[in-house]
């Protein structure tokens, strides 16, 4: 069984939220841009939301979603103008910041949210196996908890976001993607260089270490919500603190197969090079196919099974030093 949260997570998730809903800013595209879309909105808007002409009802599951008149004719009108430039011959664009996707039940990128969903399965069953199959008494234990906390917290975030976009479910995604990243980044050295050894001089690395990467996480969403939203700038944020973590697990997946040549040892490096390999279709953004499958749901979807390993790799690992610290006190005894 799960254990409940520690008491502090309810009231950073308060402060999470209220700081997600203060004012940011909009991107626009040159779909929302174009005359003809425009025109469209406002045709229907007349048509079908003038509350005194008979306005048109819109279904139970999309009002529970949030879905306003407005919004259903800026839907509407996004796939009538992608259609119509089709026809022309002319390429499919962006309208505010976003393919045109087509909707299932109400979810605005529905394979992004099935995707999403599919690796906060994977971290719950993470936490599971990591709290049934690891001592709670072994000190990186909680450190792993954590991992997999933020991870589902990400993954929360990131399926309310694709269900609906809102400034507040998009900036929440963000700032809880960007806290799991960082948070990789900080247990990472906790891990590889055993910064959790109760020395005095580790202790007081650890100390710095973990103000400092809260000093970065503070700084990160002060200058997005209070300087400038960047999405170039958030994006190259995290890709660095992704690399330096990735950087120091090649460095440990090498240390430790040249030292005992167990297959096991090779799982972070593998681990990297898959995510290193799929983090390129970030890069690689086209249009949906089908109106629904893009190269962001398919970056979630390669995550999935890196994640799956990745526990299962700190699970073996864990077991392995607890058998070492074993089989060394029977040598001394």
């Amino acid at each position: 069984m799960l254990r409940p949260p520690p008491r502090f997570l309810p009231l950073l998730l308060t402060v999470f939220v209220a700081v997600c809903l203060l004012p940011g800013a909009v991107e626009a595209s040159l779909g929302d841009r174009l005359p003809e879309f425009r025109e469209c909105v406002e045709i229907c808007a007349r048509e079908n939301c003038d509350p005194n002409n008979d306005p048109t009802p819109i279904p139970l599951h999309h009002r529970l979603l949030l879905w306003t008149c407005p919004q259903e004719c800026d839907y509407t009108c996004q796939h009538i103008i992608t259609e119509r430039r089709l026809g022309r011959g002319e390429p499919v664009t962006q309208f505010h910041g976003k393919w045109p996707f087509v909707r299932v039940l109400g979810m605005q990128e529905p394979f992004s949210v099935l995707f999403s969903l599919g690796n906060l399965v994977a971290h719950q069953n993470g936490l599971a196996k990591l709290r049934q199959q690891i001592p709670s008494a072994y000190p990186l234990r909680r450190y792993y908890e954590l991992f997999a906390c933020f991870g589902i917290a990400a993954w929360v975030s990131s399926a309310i976001f694709h269900t609906r976009d809102f400034r507040a479910t998009e900036q929440l995604d963000y700032f809880a993607a960007g806290a799991s990243v960082l948070y990789g980044m900080y247990y990472t050295p906790i891990r590889v260089f055993r910064l959790d050894k109760p020395t005095p001089r580790r202790r007081s690395v650890l100390h710095f270490w973990t103000a400092f990467c809260c000093a970065l996480y503070v700084a990160h969403v002060a200058y997005l919500k209070l300087w400038r939203w960047n999405y170039t700038y958030n994006m190259a944020a995290n890709l660095t603190v992704g690399l330096v973590h990735n950087a120091l697990w090649s460095y440990f997946s090498w240390k430790k197969w040249s030292e005992s040549h167990r297959t096991w040892t090779t799982w972070p490096g593998v681990i990297v090079a898959w995510l290193m390999m799929v983090m390129s279709l970030e890069l690689l953004d086209f249009p949906p196919l089908w109106g629904a499958l893009d190269a962001h749901s398919l970056w979630h979807l390669g995550t999935i099974a890196p994640t799956v390993l990745w526990y299962n790799f700190m699970v073996k690992d864990s077991q392995e030093e607890l058998a070492s610290t074993v089989k060394l006190k029977d040598v001394k005894a």
